[in-house]
């Protein structure tokens, strides 16, 4: 009889948590009534969103390649070598008879990247376009680059910035081109190797009869180049504009070169890129 009653009494307890059970599966039923249409709709645009963003996705990588090429293409046009009829050996890309009907050729690429992609390969291709206009409407080229010096891509704006600072120095608007090598050189963020900034302030300073101020830039690259030791302690190699920057000084001041540590033993290394 015990034993009844305490199976009896087990029995009433799992009727009730079953029905508890169906009372909360009730009303979630009652909540629902009526919306599954709309729970259905709610599913299906979610995945439809995520069928949307996949397609974007796919559509927007391939976007970037194809801009990517477009803006390679068209560099390599711009960079391309002169050739005046005579085949240059092992030469495979494109070649132009003139720096002229380059330019002209290049600018042409760099226009369909403008109107075709946006950013950052817009940006970049201005930068490229204004570059070469130099060659074709030198005022306008300039006038671009002094534009681009305030773009909101920092890569672009130093790129344009030493190009200015080059065609400033070439047509000896000296004051100009050293204000905006110290500019690049004043900005840690530049991108602008500074050997190569300092050679070609050097070089500025030197046209404009500083001599002594282009012998302090000069020796200065060279003496901290030969003092320079990588984490093994060796020295480390000298880059191209060094080299250029002793040659200059011994050239320009032999006192002030007489007064560099001496060499190390230390095989010829390369330029860093600009950027």
């Amino acid at each position: 009889m015990a034993r009844t009653t305490k199976k009896r009494q087990q029995q009433l307890k799992h009727d009730k948590f079953r029905d508890e059970t169906f009372k909360v599966v009730d009303r979630l039923g009652d909540r629902l009534e009526g919306r599954g249409r709309l729970i259905l709709y709610a599913l299906a645009g979610l995945v439809a969103l995520a069928v949307l963003y996949g397609v974007y996705s796919w559509w927007a990588g391939r976007r970037a390649d194809e801009a990517s090429h477009a803006l390679g293409r068209a560099i390599e046009t711009a960079e391309a070598p002169v050739a005046s009829g005579t085949p240059i050996p092992g030469q495979t890309g494109p070649t132009f008879p003139s720096e002229r009907e380059r330019a002209q050729k290049a600018v042409e690429q760099f226009d369909t990247v403008i109107n075709k992609y946006g950013d950052p390969y817009r940006e970049m291709a201005r930068y490229f376009r204004a570059s070469s206009l130099l060659t074709l409407e030198r005022a306008r080229g300039l006038e671009e680059l002094q534009a681009l010096t305030r773009s909101g891509n920092a890569d672009v704006a130093a790129r344009s910035k030493f190009a200015l600072a080059q065609a400033r120095e070439a047509d000896g608007q000296l004051d100009d081109a050293a204000r905006l090598y110290n500019e690049l050189l004043n900005d840690k963020n530049s991108g602008v190797a500074r050997d190569t900034l300092n050679l070609r302030l050097a070089s500025v300073y030197e046209q404009q009869g500083k001599r002594d101020a282009a012998s302090d830039i000069l020796f200065r690259m060279v003496d901290e180049a030969r003092k320079a030791k990588g984490k093994d302690g060796k020295p480390l190699p000298e880059t191209a504009s060094v080299r250029e920057a002793d040659t200059k000084l011994e050239t320009l001041n032999p006192e002030r070169y007489a007064q560099l540590p001496p060499k190390a033993a230390a095989t010829a290394g390369g330029d860093l890129p600009l950027f």
